[in-house]
């Protein structure tokens, strides 16, 4: 992929690829149950990782409705945005969605869902994050990389840390 200024992807991937991975788990759930011995304190914390992913991914995109940011994933970006939940995380829409899929996994009794939670990751990463990464890097140069540097890609444990930038 060459990087450019231009749209870093012709569809919206994040969405398409977690709504999927959603669908598939549901289906697949009940044609295959697939969960865990099913507990109120299991539930009980689905549901609160539930709201916790569903309140990252809507703080991430009232800070870019406020900056004036474009929040599609398959139009080119409008601006850098860095502050609060983008200082945790250079991804904290697709983190939010993670955190929200996991949570269902469990709230559900449901380890499909956590399964293609998994999957997504790793299909967001390669189809959508690596593009944007290299679409920012070209939008906003220097800006960009002192960013990536300080910001995990997902989160301290779950990326490679600072060094994603570089490598992608």
């Amino acid at each position: 992929m060459k990087p450019s200024a231009a749209a870093p992807n012709s569809l919206p991937w994040p969405p398409m690829i977690y709504g999927a991975a959603a669908l598939a788990a549901w289906l697949l759930n009940r044609l295959i149950p697939f969960g865990m011995v099913s507990s109120a304190p299991l539930h009980l914390l689905g549901g609160a990782l539930m709201l916790a992913g569903a309140m990252l991914d809507l703080s991430a995109m009232l800070l870019m409705y406020r900056r004036r940011a474009n929040i599609l994933p398959h139009r080119a970006a409008t601006a850098l945005v860095t502050a609060f939940p983008f200082s945790i995380s250079r991804n904290p829409i697709y983190l939010g969605n993670t955190i929200l899929l996991a949570g269902a996994a469990l709230a559900f009794n449901n380890l499909w869902l956590a399964a293609f939670d998994i999957a997504a990751v790793q299909a967001v990463t390669i189809l959508a994050i690596q593009r944007e990464e290299a679409h920012l890097a070209v939008l906003f140069g220097s800006a960009w990389q002192n960013y990536a540097q300080r910001v995990p890609r997902w989160l301290g444990v779950l990326s490679n840390n600072t060094q994603n930038a570089k490598n992608d």
